[in-house]
């Protein structure tokens, strides 16, 4: 069960940095924007295993910060474990090595995935600034459609401040 999670406005909080790098979770942000798009979460043949409408709001991103002349990279981290909140001490290395160059990283994840990236980079001058907000949690069913396409049927959306009740 993903958590819903929405962009934040970004504007003010990177206006002084030089250079971000985009820390994208392949899990939770993929999701929430297929699910808020209506689109398909992953289009094997296309795309791989990445999520076009989660994939056209990065390129987005990135284009817009550099044409006010900030220079942009991404950095994800597949295996063992995707989720930037459950980051092998590997993955961690490989994001201080590639951050270094940075000003700032902009976590696109929950605050978990922050709370990995601060740790990770805090004895370096590079800033973890978190680019997405919790509304919720996504639950949904996997659709399988051919060729290797995954949708997500029927998604369910659940207000963070909500409780959701199961039955037995």
């Amino acid at each position: 069960m993903p958590l819903h999670l929405e962009p934040l406005d970004l504007s003010d909080k990177l206006q002084n940095y030089k250079s971000v790098l985009l820390v994208s979770c392949p899990v939770c942000p993929p999701a929430s924007l297929a699910s808020d798009n209506d689109s398909l979460f992953i289009e094997f043949f296309k795309h791989g295993i990445k999520t076009p409408a989660y994939e056209e709001y990065l390129d987005e991103l990135r284009e817009s910060l550099e044409r006010k002349g900030v220079r942009t990279d991404v950095f994800t981290s597949y295996v063992p474990c995707p989720t930037t909140c459950l980051w092998s001490a590997g993955q961690r290395k490989r994001l201080l090595k590639r951050a270094k160059d940075f000003d700032a990283a902009l976590v696109m994840g929950c605050t978990s995935a922050q709370c990995t990236v601060e740790e990770t980079l805090k004895d370096t001058d590079c800033d973890a600034i978190l680019g997405m907000q919790l509304v919720g949690i996504t639950n949904a069913k996997l659709k399988f459609e051919f060729p290797l396409n995954i949708g997500l049927d029927t998604p369910m959306r659940v207000a963070a401040s909500e409780q959701v009740s199961h039955k037995p």
